[in-house]
């Protein structure tokens, strides 16, 4: 079996690179603290036994994972969630927009695919949903997480109603969940969302926390001036203008 996949962004924050399957360059992000670990974002339903590799590789154990944010309910995000909040004494922390789906006790709305969009992802009719995990911790714009020296909930509704991103005080970084993308060296607003117009509203709200550091749910980190990459963010599966 390979090693883990792991990126060092700060002495106590990782990015976990998780194997793909149709997504591109999928990621969830480990933080290293005094009480423990805290996930963001669990991958695929499968991933569960490659994060407790990881944790190991960074001389943790399983049951010390302490905490882990979801950034929204889609699988390729939450898919390990439940399983891996069985192995310890685990919090989990979900937007309050998006409590109701993570808990699999409403079906969250489809993504509206743009015709450039559907190029790289066929249509659905039913919306990605992960396994169903309970949510301990719904947040909201502007709450503070006991972790990374108090990290800040950022409301960014748009690729689904209630995704949050997180700004990491401790590592100068913020961690935008699919609200925006790396993508063949561009940084890009986040793809497959349900309401565009307001994903394209959070950028300028993620770039003011002045973040040198960024972690997307898909593709590279950028280490430098993070937030002037997400101030002008482009947006290359913007719909044509025929289309509006």
């Amino acid at each position: 079996m390979s090693a883990p996949d792991l990126q060092q962004l700060t002495p106590s924050l990782h990015r976990l690179r998780i194997p793909t399957g149709p997504a591109h360059l999928l990621n969830c992000y480990l933080w290293l603290g005094a009480d423990g670990v805290t996930l963001v974002d669990t991958g695929w339903p499968d991933s569960a036994e490659l994060i407790a590799d990881a944790i190991a590789a960074l001389g943790r154990q399983r049951a010390d994972v302490h905490r882990i944010v979801l950034t929204h309910f889609h699988e390729d995000h939450v898919g390990s969630a439940a399983e891996i909040a069985g192995w310890s004494a685990v919090e989990v922390v979900a937007g309050a927009g998006n409590a109701a789906y993570v808990s699999g006790e409403q079906r969250g709305p489809l993504p509206r695919l743009t015709e450039l969009e559907k190029t790289i992802h066929a249509e659905i009719d039913e919306s990605p949903h992960g396994p169903p995990c309970r949510v301990d911790r719904q947040v909201r714009d502007g709450d503070v997480l006991d972790f990374a020296g108090g990290a800040r909930v950022i409301g960014v509704p748009g690729h689904t109603p209630g995704s949050i991103a997180l700004y990491l005080p401790d590592a100068d970084a913020v961690l935008t969940g699919d609200a925006v993308a790396e993508f063949d060296g561009q940084v890009i607003l986040g793809v497959f969302n349900t309401d565009r117009e307001a994903a394209a509203r959070c950028l300028a709200k993620i770039a003011a926390t002045n973040a040198q550091i960024a972690g997307f749910g898909h593709g590279e980190v950028v280490r430098v001036d993070a937030h002037e990459r997400i101030r002008s963010a482009t947006d290359p599966f913007a719909p044509s203008p025929q289309a509006n």
